[in-house]
């Protein structure tokens, strides 16, 4: 017998799984989903604003993990759905390197009958985050274009204050009059780069990434129970240095695991490379 045939059916097979987004996030997230699962994505109607804007109207008080959690129970709370999908980005400055901006984008899976949740992390240094302050026009040129304007938005406002501000501005024009404006009311315009994903080319492509991510894992079957979701659930550092073999704090082994409670389903897979001796406290204390 061939290992198609005897290989598990998904659980979720001919299924509908619902994501909650403003901001077109089905078209990063709807081709994996389908390719991988044949699973149809449909949008809930939910006002996802109402958990945090990226400009500051709404404060963030969750984290991104308990945020996307949310967004997912509303998506199945307003569809019906048994999959409730979310995403949720947060950026800054890189904790190594101050001046080099991060981005981190978090996806995740809910399955409202088996109580699973799956989630995978993208972590990039390929983001277009960044702001300034002006006093008066021009806007620097150079800024402009390492934001990638105008294919990428901004949004501009007084600093320190949440209003008037002027969002998804992919016009120069429209740059220039929302200085001005802010210049005339505060005596300087804070330029930002606006984070929305259906306005950031760059978060595109991170959401594409992680939806990829999460699809792929959520095709991977736990080879005992057969729930949806396996993959890693924890890592193990010690991996050895190139030059002494002594462990590093960098990972050695990736521990997978299954989703599902109850299910202790386990393995321990080593890296196959070795570490840097940058990396070692030993031979680079």
């Amino acid at each position: 017998m061939s290992s198609t045939a005897t290989r598990p059916r998904h659980a979720w097979t001919g299924e509908v799984a619902a994501i909650a987004t403003k901001h077109g996030k089905q078209r990063q997230f709807g081709p994996p989903l389908d390719r991988l699962l044949g699973l149809e994505l449909v949008v809930a109607a939910v006002d996802t604003d109402q958990l945090g804007t990226f400009s500051g109207e709404v404060p963030r008080t969750g984290s991104p993990l308990d945020t996307a959690r949310r967004k997912a129970r509303w998506a199945i709370d307003h569809t019906g759905a048994r999959i409730g999908l979310a995403s949720e980005g947060s950026f800054g400055p890189h904790p190594d390197v101050p001046f080099v901006a991060i981005g981190a984008e978090l996806a995740l899976c809910l399955d409202a009958h088996e109580g699973l949740e799956i989630v995978e992390r993208v972590v990039s240094t390929d983001t277009n985050y960044q702001h300034l302050q002006v006093g008066d026009l021009p806007i620097p040129p150079m800024f402009l274009e390492s934001v990638g304007f105008p294919s990428h938005a901004l949004v501009v406002s007084p600093p320190g204050e949440l209003t008037p501000m002027f969002k998804g501005l992919v016009d120069l024009d429209d740059v220039e009059h929302a200085v001005a404006c802010c210049v005339d009311r505060s005596g300087s315009a804070l330029i930002q780069t606006d984070m929305r994903a259906h306005l950031n080319p760059t978060r595109q492509r991170a959401l594409a990434e992680v939806a990829d991510r999460l699809a792929r894992r959520l095709a991977t079957l736990c080879p005992v129970c057969a729930a949806p979701g396996w993959g890693i659930v924890a890592v193990e550092t010690g991996l050895p240095c190139e030059w002494c073999a002594q462990p590093t704090p960098l990972v050695a082994y990736d521990m997978f695991g299954c989703a599902r409670a109850g299910c202790e389903a386990r393995t321990r897979e080593p890296r196959v490379d070795l570490a840097p001796a940058g990396e070692c406290p030993t031979c680079n204390p």
